[in-house]
């Protein structure tokens, strides 16, 4: 029965170790599901551009949302559901971009959250963020 048990034990360890490697990181499901459209810095060409780059978004959520809580819970409903009334890039975005479209069905909201936490962590990168607390509508 021992032997049982140390067996199970360490089947249940090696299943858990495989699982947490297997898990894709935050940035790679960044990469994989968002970085074909939000690339990660602003290229020297603009013209390029299919949607705002994710600096960009990330300062105006932070202007938008003061806690990391706050600015996760915020982007995880916007991407699943995006609505005008509810986005907080400037107006001259959506005009030049569109709405985005719902991720519903390419991103699950587990890895939403970890998409969202990632780039809550990253960016703005160097200094990019203005005045906090700006409201970023007007």
């Amino acid at each position: 029965m021992r032997f049982k048990n140390q067996l199970l034990a360490l089947s249940l360890i090696a299943l858990s170790s495989y699982t947490l490697q297997a898990a894709p990181s935050a940035e790679t499901l960044f990469d994989s599901k968002c970085a074909s459209c939000h690339i990660k810095v602003r290229p020297d060409d603009k013209s390029t551009l299919v949607a705002p780059p994710a600096m960009g978004v990330m300062r105006h959520v932070k202007m938008q949302y003061s806690t990391k809580e706050s600015a996760v819970a915020f982007m995880t409903s916007y991407v699943m559901d995006p609505q005008k009334a509810k986005a907080v890039c400037r107006a001259q975005s959506i005009e030049r971009f569109g709405l985005m479209p719902s991720q519903k069905g390419n991103v699950s909201e587990a890895e939403l959250k970890l998409i969202s936490e990632w780039m809550y962590d990253n960016y703005p990168r160097g200094g990019a963020m203005q005045k906090e607390g700006k409201n970023c509508k007007q």
